[in-house]
């Protein structure tokens, strides 16, 4: 089996990126570690209990960040508590462009990371239940 264990997302300030992953999207911090001398910071973020996380890297002097996708949105947050995560997010600061609505892939709403770039906020539909016989 393969899979994804980080992705990198660069980033203008890690510490405010730190902070936009933790208190706002309620990651929690997997590693964050600083070389002796200070000349690099190894900084990932996760969702709680494990997943695909992100590398927050400093960019490049002068580099675009959040803009992976373009206008698209390049990054699905799932959950499966949309109401409570959603007014969690909007208490911490993070704006949405949308109010939530529902589709047949469950209930969404469009948000805005640091840069301004869109995020999906998703609560998949649950499964029928089977049938009592």
């Amino acid at each position: 089996m393969i899979s994804v264990q980080n992705a990198t997302y660069l980033v203008h300030d890690q510490d405010e990126a730190l902070k936009f992953f933790t208190d706002a999207l309620g990651f929690v911090v997997v590693q964050d570690e600083t070389s002796p001398d200070g000349a690099w910071r190894r900084l990932v973020v996760g969702p709680p209990g494990g997943g695909t996380g992100f590398v927050l890297a400093l960019a490049p002097d002068g580099s675009p960040c959040g803009w992976q996708a373009g206008e698209d949105v390049a990054f699905f947050l799932t959950t499966d508590d949309f109401a409570a995560e959603h007014a969690r997010m909007v208490a911490a600061g993070v704006h949405f462009r949308e109010e939530p609505r529902h589709e047949p892939y469950g209930t969404v709403a469009i948000f805005e990371d640091l840069y301004g770039a869109p995020w999906d906020l998703i609560e998949p539909p649950r499964p029928e239940s089977a049938p009592q016989v």
